[in-house]
């Protein structure tokens, strides 16, 4: 047997020495013996960077929806797959077995098939967080169509960009959704969207919200009445190991989003068994990650990798502030939830919250915390371990990316001991390496670099969709044979790794290298400070002088600010030293923030060094109010 869920620190080094040592035997055992194959691959791996090409499973026969569904049917047909939890605490939880997930893949992989929709085609899914975004990629996934999700919450330029570049032949949506107390007409959005695409035949609308809305004659459809007259079976399209499974678009540092391609068998094993290890999910554990299903998260974390291990996994549609700020604890005791993971932005927010939120619910179900999207703060990693996990469930502080397809460097629960603000140790199969400015790469430990991994893993994307020479250019060009992160690293005495985030998030200042993400982390420990962002602007004499936006707990009189901008100073003067003093503190009420969470410092450097006319595209941005309120309050 391979080691399909590691146990303990020892076993995981073995299991770790195996993976680099042979690759291909280390995939193909645990392919071989987790997955249900039509047919067996020929070969395990090819791959060559330079071109970019990389092929996992050659050959190899399958259909992931028969691994995420129909094989479960003999033994766990009566298990909750999905549970779903509406937005409002008054509505009833879903939950929907296996045995029924499989009648709604199929019923809705019957509709698709009855609009024309073939293998290989495109389909642009825009969603609220409800059962048919999970169903709806299933249903893609089961006829071997490719899915595009695109956040719900994206505007409706950012909607047709999408679903233009992919040429979709379909949309699929609801007439809206509810986030907290407000409800958002999505199919409004789709229809401006829709004026600029060309490419769209048919729109299939969920009604989620019972709202009073346009239907355009010959193109939109009700999806309900359409799956009631649907067959609940549907045979499962037989895919190349290496067909597209969906395009996922990420924000490029220029432009134009990326589309990743990923494939279906590297990543269907990758994403399982990283899900079962990083979790540590046991038969009848109820799993819950609050990411929305728009983004890669959800895709590996909600969809794919639970549901190819047979688990329960929970879908969230609400706010973590509604109807307060306990809705999180108020789940996690209701649907005794064991594995929990969200994101940084989520817990610091809630961490500022009353104590009392968390403390009135029974949060003694859980067993593992995970964090992903960004590095967690030292001082939102203890408020987590102790508020939240009572010290006794470990935090898996997961590193990895869109373009990685599944977790890449994390603890193991009750496996790596965990040290704050560092992702520790590479999941098994997976060879980082920190590079310098030359290119070389850096031996030994205490050392820091830029984060490549130089060998490939099953799930990673495989181009760009429509554009190879940009997957190329971005990723396999700054270091000759390695894929290159954008991220910077440090590894420790021990060879434990912490992300320092990215490397254009380098500030030069006097010819020292600061990384923002550590002085971040000293402003984050003044008692007084919720959130903080630095960006270089240019200074006469240093070169480059740090700005810092911070946001206060509470706001208080300018005295009051005053000595908040020495203490703030003092405490990057103990931590980094004097060079990361900041020459100017702005305190704000938010700020710019993609809907991930990530800070969109582009818009924070241009505002700092007073370019305020070229900001670009802010219209996708979470809270676009708030750079106004910044441009406003410039120093």
């Amino acid at each position: 047997m391979s080691n399909y869920s590691i146990k303990h620190l020892e076993e995981y080094y073995q299991v770790y020495r195996k993976s680099i040592r042979d690759p291909e035997n280390f995939w193909s055992e645990i392919a071989e013996e987790h997955f249900m194959w039509r047919k067996k691959w020929d070969n395990v791996l090819s791959w060559d960077f330079s071109k970019p090409e990389i092929k996992w499973f050659e050959g190899a026969k399958l259909n992931i929806t028969e691994n995420c569904i129909d094989r479960h049917l003999a033994t766990k047909g009566e298990k909750t797959a999905i549970l779903f939890e509406p937005n409002s605490p008054d509505e009833a939880a879903q939950h929907i077995t296996y045995r029924r997930l499989y009648e709604r893949v199929n019923q809705l992989a019957n509709v698709l098939k009855d609009h024309g929709i073939e293998k290989g085609d495109r389909v642009c899914i825009y969603l609220p967080m409800i059962p048919e975004l999970a169903i709806s990629l299933l249903a893609c996934a089961r006829i071997g169509a490719v899915h595009s999700v695109v956040f719900a919450g994206f505007s409706s330029n950012a909607l047709s960009t999408r679903i233009n570049d992919s040429d979709c032949k379909m949309v699929i949506t609801s007439d809206g959704s509810y986030r907290g107390a407000k409800t958002i007409d999505l199919k409004g959005i789709v229809d401006v969207a829709l004026d600029e695409c060309p490419s769209i035949k048919d729109v299939l609308v969920v009604n989620r919200i019972n709202s009073d809305i346009t239907m355009k004659e010959g193109r939109d459809k009700w999806l309900q009445p359409l799956l009631d007259a649907a067959s609940t079976e549907c045979a499962a399209e037989i895919m190349d190991a290496e067909d597209p499974l969906f395009i996922l678009y990420t924000s490029g540092s220029t432009g134009m989003p990326k589309g990743m391609v990923h494939t279906t068998a590297g990543y269907m094993v990758y994403t399982a068994y990283t899900f079962k290890n990083v979790f540590q999910y046991k038969e009848n554990d109820v799993y819950w990650c609050t990411a929305d299903i728009g983004w890669i998260t959800g895709h590996s974390y909600i969809v794919y990798g639970p549901l190819a291990n047979g688990a329960t996994t929970v879908m969230f549609e609400g706010v973590p502030s509604y109807p307060d700020f306990g809705r999180f604890w108020e789940v996690i005791a209701k649907h005794k939830i064991n594995q929990f993971y969200t994101a940084p932005t989520a817990i610091r927010a809630l961490a500022k919250q009353n104590i009392d939120f968390a403390e009135t619910h029974d949060l003694s179900s859980l067993k593992v915390l995970g964090s992903v999207g960004e590095p967690i703060n030292e001082e939102a990693w203890h408020w987590y371990n102790d508020v939240i996990g009572k010290k006794k469930s470990p935090i898996v502080d997961t590193w990895w990316q869109t373009e990685t397809g599944g977790i890449m460097i994390t603890p193991l629960p009750y496996v790596t001991p965990t040290k704050p603000t560092y992702a520790t140790l590479p999941f098994p199969g997976i060879q980082p390496a920190l590079m310098d400015e030359n290119g070389e790469e850096i031996k030994g430990n205490q050392v820091d670099g830029r984060l490549c991994i130089k060998f490939p893993w099953p799930s990673m994307a495989r181009t760009i969709w429509g554009n190879h020479q940009r997957y190329k250019e971005t990723y396999f060009t700054a270091f000759k044979d390695k894929y290159f992160t954008g991220d910077g690293a440090l590894r420790d005495e021990v060879g434990y790794y912490r992300i320092t985030g990215r490397v254009d998030d380098v500030i030069i200042v006097s010819g020292h290298n600061l990384g923002t993400a550590p002085i971040e982390d000293a402003i984050n420990e003044h008692p007084a400070v919720s959130e903080s962002a630095v960006v270089g602007f240019p200074h006469d004499i240093k070169g480059n002088a740090l700005y810092g936006y911070v946001i206060l707990k509470e706001t208080g009189e300018s005295r009051i600010h005053d000595n908040v901008r020495k203490e703030i100073n003092q405490i990057i003067t103990e931590h980094i030293g004097p060079i990361a003093k900041l020459d100017k503190i702005q305190f704000t009420i938010g700020l710019p923030k993609t809907r991930s969470g990530k800070i969109m410092r582009r818009i924070l450097r241009k505002i700092a060094s007073r370019d305020m006319n070229n900001l670009g595209d802010t219209s996708t941005l979470l809270n676009p109010e708030v750079v106004q309120e910044i441009k406003d309050n410039v120093l």
